[in-house]
């Protein structure tokens, strides 16, 4: 059952990130609010936008009509409805990545990324984890391409996508990487939806997105 001071702390989060420009969260407000269902992403982070709509985008991703409306249905709640199966919630995502060697590999993420490795399997290693801050990426050794190295150029098919809060730690997650020497198949670049990112190519090929809001 769903706890009203947990979903309080949701609201003013998003609430924050709004303020803060955070462009993944207009997906989340014009998917769950019908008035901003018609804006762009810049659109929605230029408007007026107040705990109560966070509020009520919340209560409606939850199913209920109003944020009031939320608050009555949890305090209504028989006792019974605890012991009912929830949804499973999914805490985390790890993408996978496909390389000719996982040493290799691995000093590429510690030394050009600033990742450090969580653990490695295997004697010799055929897969590995690489952390950083939030993010988790696991290496798995594979004898030969499992894809056709132009098309995935040529397509930008992306092996990762990582993010960061705000403009400026897009910005100066460039210059770290640019500093260290890292390929990059795209540069900095601001894209039409609102937001800066930058590809990475790793000694695989590998395509690897960050990105961050445009401001």
């Amino acid at each position: 059952m769903p706890n009203l001071e947990n979903l309080r702390k949701q609201a003013k989060l998003i609430l924050r990130w709004h303020r803060d420009r955070y462009y993944p969260v207009a997906a989340q407000i014009r998917s769950g609010l019908s008035r901003f269902g018609q804006m762009t992403d810049p659109e929605i982070l230029a408007q007026s936008f107040k705990l109560s709509d966070a509020q009520e985008l919340v209560a409606r991703q939850h199913g209920f009509d109003s944020w009031q409306a939320l608050k009555t249905g949890i305090d209504t709640m028989s006792d019974h409805a605890a012991t009912i199966a929830t949804r499973a919630v999914i805490a985390a995502a790890e993408p996978q990545l496909f390389v000719a060697d996982i040493r290799s590999s691995c000093d590429f993420f510690t030394s050009k990324l600033g990742f450090a490795i969580a653990f490695t399997y295997g004697k010799p290693p055929f897969y590995a984890q690489m952390m950083r801050d939030g993010a988790r990426i696991n290496l798995r050794c594979v004898e030969r391409p499992v894809i056709d190295v132009s098309v995935r150029d040529r397509e930008e098919l992306l092996s990762a996508s990582l993010t960061v809060a705000t403009a400026e730690e897009i910005k100066q997650l460039f210059l770290e990487f640019q500093a260290a020497g890292v390929t990059f198949l795209q540069t900095l670049k601001r894209e039409p939806w609102g937001a800066k990112d930058f590809i990475v190519k790793d000694p695989d090929g590998n395509l690897l997105l960050f990105a961050g809001p445009a401001e």
